[in-house]
This record gives structure tokens, C-alpha cells and sequence, in this order.
């Protein structure tokens, strides 16, 4: 083997540690940056000498085993993968018996310079032991006196890497190297070889900055819930015990549903009115007046608070009389309350109707005084 050429290996690897270093030491205190980049991933270029132990295929007919030395250049792509470029050395002695002159070793050397790509992927986090698989393909050009030239080779192997600074990792490894010679010896074809390595490698330029650190978003300060009304019901947040009522629904202070009843029983009408033509409703109803008429007082205050309730006007009657003459006096009965809740401050857009019914739908017994009586009636139906 070329020993100044390994001491020149050697010392390279040496200097490169030793320039990342300095980079490493005249860099500012704070060091977040350096770290941040050893935790999850640098990407920057490496160089990676090499130094290790190559043990022959018994088909070469040389010694068994020689130290080999080689430089890479490369960087990871990703956390768990890195691509280094390379070149190594090996030189072998042929065995005696080879050229006819007996037991042990010449002075006759087998040269070999590789030139190649090597993958390798990484499990485990960046800062522990983080064991590897790897996978290459080169060009070897093999020198004897028996021939020159190149052949093809790969190998596969694994080893395990430990970064030991924001710049530093060691790496040692064990592959199998099949190299396709079938030159260098004419009746042999292709040889298998192990090497153990070690390997530093040292990472040149400036790491990356660490990410600036995201500011945890200010929440806003709260709403003022009693400024909002977020289903529109006229209660305020604060007070909605009720917060996703559907639009359109009734409700009460509390802002939950509320079913509007506006009950006009007591409103009865006096047998036979009103009249066709009859305007006055006091004189229709039937004694005492003031009563039915405080009623419908009372409906016309239901419907000023509730602003957004629709009520349909309806007529009633009892059984005495004809259908046909029934059914136009339910109209009249209808027509001359819809009238009072107009003229008392009711928009007529709130108001359906109005509607006769006739007899149909009594609520009293049409076989009694009083169950007629409760018949003569109107009704505010509410729209829902």
C-alpha cells in the first residue's frame, strides 16, 4: 500500500475536523441555531475520509487482507438519507504461486481505485446511535501485470453513524463488495470482497438558521354578549338562554320559544248579528258587552307586543238556520272583528281572512242554550 497516500487521507480528515471546528468556536454564544440544525436535519455539504480494512476474495490469489483508504463528498437529502460521491484505494500483493515462484507473497501488486455513489438510510433520531443500510455502485480500474482497465462493481452493507457536534459524525460500517473483473485473471470471473471503515464526517459552510420562532396567536378580547344577538330574536346573548333559535320562532324574554295564545273565548255574539251591513260590534255582542269587548282589548295588546305573530280571523256560528244562511253570517262575524283589530292598530298585512266557517267546528253543545252561545263566536288563529 502507498503509505503517503493514507497519511495524506488522514491528514485531511484531521483538517477538515479541525476547520469545522473553528467554524464551530467562532461562532456567536447562542448556539439555538447550530442545535436546532443537529436535532432534525442539515443539509449542508460534507467531506467524508476514509480508513479501513479490506479482506480479499480467496479467488485473488493475494494476501487475505490489506488497509484501504478513500475520501467522499456528499450531503442528506432528508433526514434518514444521505448520498455521498467517493474514491478509495486498495493495493494487494499476488501470491507467489501465481507466477511460478513459490510459497508466500510477491512484490507484485493488484491496484484497484474506486470511483462511485453510496446511499444510505438512517433510522432513529439525529442526535443518538442511528444505525444505517447502505447501497453503492462504482467503477473499478484494476492494475496488475496481468492487465488494466475498468469492470463494474456494487455493494451493500450497514453501519451505524453518531454526530458528535453541529458539524462532526462518526460513521463505521461493514459491507460486501461484488466486483465483476474477469480480465485480471483470465480463468477467474468476478470476486467478493468484505471491508470494515471508518469514517468522519465534517460538515463545511454555515448551518442554516433555526426557524424564527411562530408567535402563539393573541386570542381577541371577548364580545360584549350584551351587544349581540346571534340567531336575530330580539334577545340579547347575554340573556338568550336559547342561543340557536330558528328565525321566525316566537319567543319570550329568556329568548326560548313561546306559544302565543291569543284566546278570545268570552267574545260572544247575540243570535242572528250582527246584521248584514252592521259596523258597530258592541251592539252584536252578547251581554254584558264590556266583557267581550276588554277581550278583545286584551288580543289587540298580545298582538302590539308581538309584533312578528300572524293570526287568521275566523267565524263561527250555531246549528240554528240554514247552511248557506250560516256560513254568510260566520263571515259577517269574522269580517266585523277583523274590522275592530284594524281600527284599533293592526296592520291588516298581519291579519288572514277574514273566514267564514259556518256551524262547522262547534265547541259547545248545539243541543243547549249555552253550548249555542259558545258557538257564536271568532277565533285569532296564530300562524306558527
Amino acid at each position: 500500500m502507498k503509505r503517503k497516500g493514507l497519511y495524506f487521507l488522514i491528514a485531511l480528515a484531521l483538517g477538515g475536523v479541525g476547520a469545522v471546528q473553528a467554524q464551530d468556536s467562532a461562532a456567536p454564544a447562542d448556539t439555538s441555531s447550530s442545535e436546532s440544525a443537529v436535532s432534525t436535519y442539515d443539509g449542508r455539504w460534507y467531506i467524508a475520509p476514509a480508513v479501513g480494512g479490506y479482506y480479499n476474495d480467496t479467488d485473488r490469489n493475494t494476501n487475505s487482507r490489506q488497509f484501504y483508504f478513500g475520501l467522499g463528498v456528499g450531503r442528506y437529502f432528508s433526514p434518514n438519507m444521505s448520498l455521498d460521491f467517493f474514491v478509495d484505494h486498495t493495493n494487494r500483493h499476488i501470491d507467489n504461486a501465481v507466477i511460478g515462484a513459490g510459497p508466500g507473497h510477491s512484490n507484485r501488486q493488484w491496484i484497484s481505485n474506486s470511483v462511485g455513489a453510496v446511499a444510505r438510510f438512517y433510522a432513529g433520531d439525529w442526535n443518538s446511535w442511528r444505525p444505517y443500510a447502505l447501497a453503492g455502485v462504482m467503477g473499478s480500474h484494476h492494475h496488475s501485470y496481468l492487465d488494466s482497465g475498468w469492470s463494474p462493481a456494487a455493494e451493500l452493507g450497514g453501519g451505524v453513524s453518531k454526530a458528535v457536534g453541529p458539524s462532526t459524525d462518526f460513521r463505521l460500517e461493514a459491507a460486501y463488495r461484488y466486483d465483476f473483473d474477469n480480465k485480471s485473471q483470465p480463468e477467474k470471473d468476478g470476486y467478493g470482497d468484505w471491508l470494515l471503515g471508518f469514517s468522519v464526517v465534517a460538515r463545511f459552510g454555515t448551518p442554516a438558521a433555526a426557524p424564527a420562532p411562530v408567535a402563539a396567536p393573541v386570542a381577541p378580547p371577548p364580545a360584549d354578549c350584551s351587544t349581540l344577538d346571534s340567531d336575530q330574536d330580539g334577545v340579547n346573548d347575554c340573556e338568550d338562554k336559547c342561543p340557536a333559535t330558528a328565525a321566525g320562532t316566537i319567543v319570550g324574554p329568556d329568548g326560548c320559544a313561546q306559544k302565543v295564545v291569543i284566546d278570545l273565548r268570552g267574545v260572544n255574539f247575540k243570535f242572528d248579528r250582527p246584521k248584514a251591513g252592521e259596523t258597530d260590534i258592541s251592539k252584536s255582542l252578547a251581554e254584558p258587552t264590556a266583557d267581550s269587548i276588554s277581550v278583545l282589548n286584551q288580543a289587540v295588546d298580545t298582538l302590539q307586543r308581538y309584533p312578528q305573530v300572524h293570526v287568521t280571523v275566523a267565524g263561527y256560528t250555531d246549528s240554528k238556520g240554514t247552511d248557506a244562511y250560516n256560513q254568510k253570517l260566520s263571515e259577517r262575524r269574522a269580517s266585523i272583528v277583523y274590522n275592530y283589530l284594524t281600527s284599533h292598530g293592526i296592520d291588516a298585512s298581519r291579519l288572514e281572512g277574514p273566514i267564514g266557517h259556518g256551524e262547522s267546528n262547534p265547541i259547545g253543545d248545539n243541543e243547549t242554550d249555552a253550548g249555542r252561545a259558545q258557538n257564536r263566536r271568532t277565533e285569532l288563529q296564530v300562524q306558527q
